[in-house]
């Protein structure tokens, strides 16, 4: 490796390492108008930490980006409190969070929200500096030749995989709760609010050492990392189980039963049959993948209440639900709203990805495409996710002794977790939620929203919002239905 290149892809390490002590966040007028009258800082974080959280090796830093938007209170009045938002993915950025602040602000009135990107996402330093800049041909996600320089510079040195660890990302989460706290010193009471990978980064950064917080909630908890059984690589199975579910829920409802005719299993294994055997089937299918395309919709409420009505338009050759089904699916995504930060980060997707949340390399190492295609053919509903994770491409990094563990101590926790969520199993928060309660690490409450999908504060927003003012104001958890 040339020095010039070491120094290109290490740029993006931006100051100094921190010593012990932690760093206050000073906030000042964002540049961009992501969020108008939004605040922006940053901290300086070490590129490694040593087993104290101390900074080790040269004196490469990286930075990690933080938003900050004011409480919805009147003039001269302080802030109820704190909310810190983190991320899911791994690969996503704060910007997630932004066109949810009307939702947010009912479930935490008068709170002022702390977004962080975590490294490797969004505005904070990246595994590609140059390719995934957005001064960059395709802004922060990769385009065109990028994809190929970008993994190249990283198998050039692949000890660089564990600078963007899920432990790192956990310390820098610390670092940014503490140097809060520096800053105001006596405050408000401070809640963390994380979605789905975010939850994972949240336990991790809890086995580090208590967080200077009053609560925590974990919407869409990921399962034990450890179990077989909803490792990444089993995100078909984990699909199938709830899209099962929905057919099921079709053949109870009498208005769908009747609009069908028959059990909506039986008309969608003729469908498939259909598709086989005529490719035109499939035309206007996005992928050319029903099974695919469906698992895409359990996703989203509205279009998840579709399903049987596509497989009969499907099956009878006619497309307008197929047209109406897209449309919502891109209401869905627009809701999101895009921005400068928003692109996925592919690389720190795979890194993480197949370096903790992927057993399949251990437990079936000789696991190819031909297996996924038989596993894949007994199932309805099914990701791309396995065959994702299959090709790999970039280093890993060592698991530490963080991995599968779960902390010692935790604040008052409070979950929530759709029944129907395709992603994160429902059984799998359940039994995350067992694990914790058995040890004795704090107080850890389930609310179970029926028939929500993944991320509730998403998907089912009152749920979330009498979730979260129950929490605040010290109520027990309830149940909610969507």
């Amino acid at each position: 490796m040339t020095p010039l290149y070491r120094r290109a892809i290490l740029s993006v390490l931006l100051a100094a390492p921190l010593a012990g002590k932690a760093a206050p966040l000073l906030f000042t007028p964002c540049s961009d108008t992501a969020v108008p009258g939004s605040l922006c800082s940053g901290l300086n974080v070490p590129g490694s930490y040593d087993e104290q959280g101390r900074a080790v090796g040269d004196n490469d830093a990286m930075h990690v980006f933080v938003r900050k938007i004011a409480a919805d209170v009147p003039a001269g009045k302080p802030a109820r409190g704190t909310l810190w938002l983190v991320a899911g993915g791994p690969g996503e950025s704060g910007a997630s969070f932004y066109n949810l602040l009307p939702t947010l602000r009912r479930g935490f009135p008068g709170f002022e929200f702390l977004i962080p990107d975590h490294r490797g996402t969004g505005h904070s330093s990246r595994l590609c500096k140059v390719e995934e800049s957005e001064r960059s041909p395709g802004g922060r996600a990769l385009a065109g030749a990028e994809w190929a320089s970008c993994f190249a510079g990283i198998k050039l040195m692949p000890e660089y995989a564990h600078q963007f660890s899920i432990t790192t990302a956990a310390r820098d989460l610390k670092a940014l709760l503490e140097g809060q706290r520096a800053a105001k010193g006596k405050q408000p009471p401070v809640y963390v609010y994380s979605v789905s990978y975010g939850t994972q980064l949240v336990l991790r950064a809890l086995q580090l050492g208590p967080l200077p917080v009053n609560g925590v909630i974990l919407d869409s908890l990921v399962p034990p990392q450890t179990d077989a059984r909803w490792d990444l690589s089993q995100r078909s199975q984990v699909v199938d189980a709830v899209g099962r579910q929905v057919l099921a829920r079709c053949d109870a409802d009498p208005a769908c039963h009747a609009a069908l005719g028959e059990p909506a299993e039986t008309l969608y294994r003729r469908v498939l049959d259909k598709a086989q055997a005529d490719s035109a089937v499939l035309a206007q299918v996005p992928g050319k993948n029903l099974k695919n395309f469906l698992g895409g919709m359990l996703d989203v409420p509205a279009a998840r209440a579709r399903i049987p009505y596509l497989l009969r338009d499907l099956d009878q050759g006619g497309d307008p639900e197929l047209a109406a089904v897209r449309a919502t699916l891109n209401v869905a995504a627009a809701s999101l709203g895009s921005y400068p930060q928003s692109p996925l980060s592919i690389p720190l997707v795979s890194i993480i990805s197949n370096s903790e949340n992927n057993l399949q390399p251990s437990l079936r190492p000789t696991l190819a495409a031909v297996d996924i295609d038989r596993e894949d053919a007994d199932l309805l509903f099914t990701s791309p996710l396995p065959r994702i994770l299959l090709a790999g491409g970039l280093p890993t990094y060592p698991r530490d002794r963080y991995f599968g563990a779960l902390p010692e101590n935790m604040p008052p926790t409070l979950v929530l977790h759709g029944t129907l969520d395709p992603k994160t199993p429902y059984a799998g928060a359940q039994a995350q939620v067992s694990a914790l309660t058995q040890r004795k690490a704090g107080k850890v409450a389930l609310s179970t929203i029926r028939n929500a999908p993944h991320f509730i504060l998403w998907t089912a927003p009152a749920c979330f919002e009498q979730a979260s003012l129950r929490f605040i104001a010290g109520k027990p958890a309830h149940d909610c239905t969507l």
